[in-house]
């Protein structure tokens, strides 16, 4: 008997260790063991999801032998332990037999590109431009690489310019035709700053700082914004390859910040060299005030295309002249090209070099919204043009106000390849949005003949990676099925329509192995898009805002019996499509069916739908939303009981309108980055003309203004979340940007104290380095844990 007390002695404090052992581990982080055990099993699928590869970009490259290419990738993967993202570069040929199955050779191992910030190879593939920004005030590294060694390294000195812009909007890398030079879009070096020692103010001082002096703050230089904090002015720079110099464009007056440089044709006489690039005014504040209102996501801002000399083709003594404070003029001033149209994008030459066409967001410049249906716009280029030439644009694509239904809805284009041209001059491939799907198309621009290249009965999203010839490179994937490389070529058939049908055959690569585990978890969910009727069209709304709009469903095997996430896009204007996401797709594999709403305001279903939605946020996008979630309870295909909803910046604005103006609907919540309070951010924004377009509507710029009246601030108040906070239910889970300018933190933290004295329930995350993507790869990492794990919680206890 007292053997047997001893043994259950030592049984119960072996138990009380165990137990507080596990207390010591699991307290610092506020969980019950359950959380913990979610926590620990989530996060080792998430890494499965992160292990995948991503294709950033890639080329394509003639060789001697017809049936061969030779590509090269980008690609990149998160390093959680590092916290930034991996650079690779993989190499592959690919070879074609008529109609045998198409064989590609790949490099064993891809090469990891350190510190590298971008890769530019020239036009004939026989060099590479390797691009390293300095970092912390080191200088930038440009590499010229040809096919066996560097050729040529050049250290250029901060006090020429700072780090090269590599972004998808300022970035723009352009070798010319010769591959002599290379022009390029970097940060201005700022203004010296006041310096001061122990006399006080040093006059004309030493531009270096020493130990008896110091450096003060200056006048305050207003940047683009989210993403472009202490960034320094977008300026454009030529690089002669031959000696290694490095020069300023001169003539391009200090209201413009410059990107998306291209070099010219050469001129009929050969001599003459000129860039065209793109402008944006930075005098853009309200009532035409000088401000620079944020550009990140915004293709509102007003911009044309420019054309100025090459600065090695000014007369010797311009820089002295300049540099002298002389009033000299400089030999080249910058010419407007487009001031006929408000916006201008993304300009490319023809091959042969006889037209100039560009992307234009005119829509959104105009009518004010962030994001609109973009036009397609060409000028017949001369062999030799002078400034002082006035050049006609010709509308190639218009926009489309009312799609019919299958029809063409019109352009939606993010970005534009470097060389978008078929052989033939006149045909160039973009890749656009169209409805739920992401798909490729072909513009003759001479005859403004669009047609949809990507298989036309695909749910899947399709990219445009590079083009060779009639050769297209490609990616295809779908929320449940990951990116998988395509290769395209022109049929000798035609397709029913009597058009050039193309042939897509599937490309074999290293990188589908790290994605065999994450199509093995998504392989019993099925996807389909959903048609959902408008609830209760007013008579006042335009034909195309009582088109129908779009959810993507996926869902899982016995879907009615599992949760459901609602997932919302952010913008208003923008877009989600059928492509992969591996937040979305954890989600799924997790157990969830995912509901992804395309409300009316979305990118894809023309301009008439699109600006239906401004001056009735919160409530049309609201209504929206209930709309396709009870399309999917009335068909049987969700259990209404178990419902989460989740949404960034304008999606989170939903998110937190839903859970207020239906509270009943939704059992768990999670926000990041969301817009909660329209009258507290318009005083912090980046962009305080978004809060007008999306309250006010068409009397946004009318009423636009820096110091809000008290009635706008009862608008904006009215339209926002927060009016609504009274009746919240759910548990939400915020998730906050330190750093995030465009939606800044203090607008979720408001809400969620205010939930709080409420007695809600609510979980904060701050990620401060984070601006509004919250996208460093540790941040991301854990906010999509936590999420998982919050939305496994609440909805298992129903």
């Amino acid at each position: 008997q007292i053997f047997r007390l001893a043994q259950y002695t030592v049984s119960l404090l072996s138990d009380m260790q165990d137990s507080q052992s596990a207390f010591k581990k699991e307290d610092p982080l506020g969980m019950d063991a359950m959380s913990s055990e979610e926590y620990a099993s989530q996060s080792k699928l998430l890494q499965e999801f992160t292990n995948v590869p991503s294709i950033e970009s890639a080329w394509l490259f003639k060789t001697n032998n017809e049936d061969r290419s030779r590509a090269m990738f980008s690609i990149s993967q998160p390093d959680l332990l590092a916290n930034k993202k991996r650079k690779y570069i993989l190499h592959s040929h690919i070879v074609t037999h008529g109609t045998m199955p198409l064989e590609c050779h790949w490099s064993p191992f891809p090469i990891e590109m350190t510190g590298v910030s971008a890769v530019v190879p020239s036009p004939s593939g026989s060099k590479l431009l390797v691009v390293r920004n300095g970092e912390k005030g080191s200088r930038t590294t440009l590499q010229i690489v040809n096919q066996s060694h560097v050729e040529k390294e050049i250290h250029v000195d901060q006090s020429i310019h700072g780090p090269l812009y590599t972004d998808e909007w300022f970035h723009g890398i352009s070798w010319n035709h010769e591959e002599t030079f290379i022009a390029y879009i970097a940060e201005q070096t700022p203004r010296p700053k006041p310096a001061f020692d122990d006399a006080g103010y040093r006059k004309g001082g030493s531009s270096e700082e020493d130990c008896n002096s110091w450096r003060g703050q200056g006048d305050w230089e207003e940047d683009w914004g989210e993403t472009y904090s202490r960034k320094g002015r977008p300026s454009l720079f030529v690089l002669d390859i031959a000696s290694g110099e490095v020069r300023a464009a001169r003539g391009v007056p200090k209201s413009i910040s410059a990107g998306q440089v291209v070099w010219a044709p050469p001129s009929s006489s050969g001599h003459q060299k000129l860039l065209v690039f793109v402008g944006w005014l930075e005098h853009n504040g309200f009532q035409s005030t000088a401000r620079k209102l944020g550009i990140k996501y915004c293709s509102n801002r007003p911009c044309s295309l420019y054309a100025i000399h090459s600065p090695f083709e000014e007369e010797p003594n311009a820089d002295n002249a300049s540099d002298s404070g002389s009033e000299s003029v400089p030999a080249s001033v910058a010419t407007n090209l487009t001031p006929s149209i408000s916006s201008a994008l993304f300009p490319r030459f023809s091959k042969d070099g006889k037209l100039l066409v560009f992307l234009s967001s005119k829509c959104a410049v105009d009518s004010g919204a962030h994001n609109a249906t973009d036009s397609l716009h060409r000028i017949n280029w001369p062999s030799d043009w002078k400034a002082d030439e006035q050049l006609s644009v010709t509308d190639v694509v218009p926009v489309v106000m009312c799609p019919q239904d299958g029809c063409f809805p019109g352009l939606y284009c993010s970005a534009m390849l470097s060389d978008p041209w078929l052989s033939d001059h006149c045909t160039m491939v973009l890749t656009s949005a169209w409805r739920s799907t992401e798909v490729m198309l072909s513009i003759d621009v001479l005859s403004g003949e669009v047609t949809r290249i990507s298989p036309q009965d695909s749910d899947y999203s399709w990219s445009t990676l590079a083009i060779s010839g009639n050769n297209v490179l490609s990616v295809s994937s779908s929320p449940i099925d990951p990116p998988q490389i395509r290769y395209g070529r022109r049929a000798s058939t035609e397709d029913h329509d009597g058009r050039c049908a193309w042939v897509w055959d599937e490309v074999t690569s290293p990188l589908t192995a790290a994605s065999n585990k994450v199509k093995a978890l998504l392989s019993h969910h099925k996807l389909s898009i959903l048609r959902i009727p408008v609830p209760d069209p007013s008579d006042e709304l335009s034909d195309g805002g009582r088109l129908q709009f779009e959810a993507i469903f996926v869902s899982c095997e016995d879907s009615s019996q599992k949760p459901t996430v609602l997932i919302l896009h952010g913008g208003p204007h923008s877009a989600s499509v059928s492509s992969y996401s591996k937040s979305s797709a954890f989600l799924a594999s997790l157990g969830f069916n995912l509901l992804i709403v395309n409300y009316r305001g979305t990118l894809g279903y023309g301009e008439e739908a699109l600006q239906s939605l401004p001056g009735k946020v919160g409530s049309q996008d609201v209504q929206d939303c209930l709309a396709a979630l009870d399309h999917v309870i009335e068909e049987g295909l969700v259990d209404a009981s178990r419902v989460a909803v989740v949404g960034i910046s304008h999606g989170g604005f939903l998110t937190t309108h839903l859970i207020g103006q239906a509270p009943e609907r939704f059992a768990v919540a999670a926000a990041r980055n969301p817009v909660c309070n329209l009258s507290l951010m318009i005083g912090t924004t980046d962009i305080p003309d978004w809060c007008y377009a999306v309250a006010c509507g068409t009397e946004a710029r009318r009423l636009a203004s820096e110091s809000p009246s008290l009635d706008h601030l009862r608008i904006f108040h009215q339209k926002s979340p927060i009016a609504h906070i009274s009746k919240v239910k759910a548990p939400l889970l915020m998730l906050l940007g330190g750093a995030d300018l465009r939606v800044p933190m203090s607008n979720g933290l408001q809400y969620a104290r205010a939930l709080r004295e409420r007695g809600g329930e609510v979980k904060t995350i701050m990620f401060p380095e984070d601006t509004h993507e919250i996208d460093i790869p540790r941040s991301d990492f854990e906010s999509f844990l936590n999420m998982g794990v919050w939305f496994k919680k609440y909805l298992k206890q129903i």
